[in-house]
């Protein structure tokens, strides 16, 4: 269906509660379209007189052979071209007729249905047939019981009682006419079943002849079906018996304000609940490894710092110590994965975790520095994060080492600020470490000898992740900046 801004193009006044209504019968007229064999075509009207309308809607069936192969929306008609449509918009009525349809000259059977909102014609909804429908057809019981039910429904929508007002349901998620078709009476008796609908109750354990018998006395009673016909509003259920699951849409009859029944719309999902299980234990499993695998990390951390206390060399303890960072830093990685139904996390989240570990373990109240993380990458697929994470620990450290010295003060007395700044656009994502305290040297280019750190860093963005990495004094202010650049796919 056109949207609110074509709709203003084509010139149509519907307001937003009107627009809002003919968005809800779209919602459901596939169903309509399905039970009906035949394409519908949505008319709005453009001009004060109601005598031109635009084609604001069109649709398909899935049951029948299409009338058109084009696309007729935004096409602008008159009371001439579209008689049975103008006479319908103008009487509040349903017309019935046949029309040419150009420019085969071919006739159309058509059904003209005005829409009523708050005792209003705000539309047609046009039912469109092949004449000779019913002998190309040699309609049966499936057939009249389908036609039936939606000349029903358009009774209904020809007295405003649907669409359903207050009660939306999302049709891109309930069974189509197609799948199984039940037409219940007030009392949930079984009127009709479709061969299909048959074929799904047997696989439920419901076997044979079903017209005449009540829901409950086969023993798949569902109180939402009575629920539905007394309250007039479609509800949607999940029946789960002998292994398969089966899904329901009880759509409610209503003719003058009295029950009439209930069209039941099912379908079995067996398979797709199955996968939906399997989906959550795989992505249940995961979390678990990733959970393990941060319990690991920070057992052979502190296997490490017991092996460091034993040491007496000062550079060995201090080369376990970076070792030790180093994982906590891949360590919360996978503490974050352990939390996320995808494989992909998000930069912001590690980014955020590591300023605060480095924070808490490395500053004091005597010198302290603040740590702000600003702007957002989005989700980042999980080997991208782990190599990035240990890119910014190792530049965090630096910083915290080297930046802020004990010996020197701050500059008149500004507080120590370490910033992070994360962008993303189609095809990079870009990380800046910055801070305001002394500065790298003049003439740094972090070549690999400038210490271990620098390396890994190096390494880490530039050989596996296919990077760019920029160390420099900063420009604006005192301090230094680190920029570091790679795609957004990872090498």
């Amino acid at each position: 269906m056109a949207t609110l801004a074509e709709l203003t193009r084509i010139g149509t006044d519907l307001s937003a509660e009107e627009l809002t209504h003919l968005q809800r019968l779209v919602a459901w007229w596939g169903i309509l379209a399905d039970l009906s064999f035949s394409d519908l075509l949505l008319f709005a009207p453009t001009d004060d007189t109601r005598t031109e309308f635009a084609i604001v809607g069109q649709i398909r069936p899935t049951t029948s052979q299409t009338l058109y192969r084009d696309d007729h929306v935004g096409l602008r008609v008159d009371d001439i071209d579209r008689p049975l449509v103008a006479r319908a918009f103008a009487s509040g009525e349903v017309v019935e007729g046949e029309v040419p349809i150009k420019p085969t000259n071919r006739r159309a059977l058509v059904m003209c249905i005005p829409i009523i909102h708050e005792r209003v014609v705000i539309a047609v909804l046009s039912r469109e047939l092949v004449p000779d429908f019913l002998e190309r057809r040699d309609p049966g019981e499936l057939e009249r019981t389908y036609l039936q039910t939606f000349h029903q429904l358009a009774k209904m929508i020809e007295s405003g009682v649907f669409p359903f007002i207050g009660h939306d349901v999302d049709m891109d998620e309930v069974p189509r006419v197609g799948d199984g078709l039940l037409v219940v009476d007030p009392e949930a008796r079984i009127q009709y079943a479709s061969p299909n609908a048959l074929s799904t109750l047997h696989r439920v354990g419901v076997v044979g002849n079903v017209a005449g018998r009540r829901l409950g006395d086969l023993g798949v009673e569902q109180p939402v079906i009575r629920q539905a016909i007394r309250s007039s509003e479609p509800i949607t259920t999940e029946v789960e018996r002998n292994g398969t699951t089966v899904q329901l849409l009880a759509v409610p009859l209503i003719d003058r304000e009295i029950s009439r029944g209930a069209a039941v719309l099912l379908r079995d999902i067996t398979e797709l609940r199955l996968r939906d299980r399997l989906l959550i234990s795989k992505d249940a499993t995961i979390r678990e490894i990733h959970h393990r695998v941060k319990n690991n990390l920070q057992t052979i951390s502190s296997l490490l710092r017991v092996q460091a206390r034993r040491l007496e060399s000062a550079e060995a303890k201090s080369a376990i110590d970076e070792t030790v960072r180093r994982i906590r830093a891949i360590a919360l990685v996978h503490e974050a994965l352990a939390s996320e139904s995808s494989d992909d996390v998000k930069l912001r989240d590690v980014a955020s975790m590591l300023a605060r570990t480095v924070q808490d373990s490395f500053t004091s109240p005597e010198r302290p520095i603040r740590f702000d993380v600003i702007g957002d990458a989005g989700l980042v697929p999980s080997d991208v994060v782990t190599r990035l994470a240990v890119v910014l620990h190792e530049l965090l450290q630096n910083t915290v080492d080297h930046a802020f010295p004990v010996d020197l003060p701050l500059v008149d007395g500004r507080l120590a600020l370490v910033e992070v700044l994360l962008f993303r656009d189609d095809e990079r994502i870009r990380m800046v470490v910055r801070d305001n305290g002394v500065g790298v040297p003049e003439g740094f280019d972090g070549s690999p000898q400038e210490g271990l750190g620098v390396s890994i860093i190096r390494a880490l963005a530039t050989s596996e992740l296919g990077g760019e990495i920029v160390m420099r004094r900063r420009s604006d202010s005192p301090g230094s900046e680190v920029v570091v650049e790679v795609p957004v796919l990872g090498s």
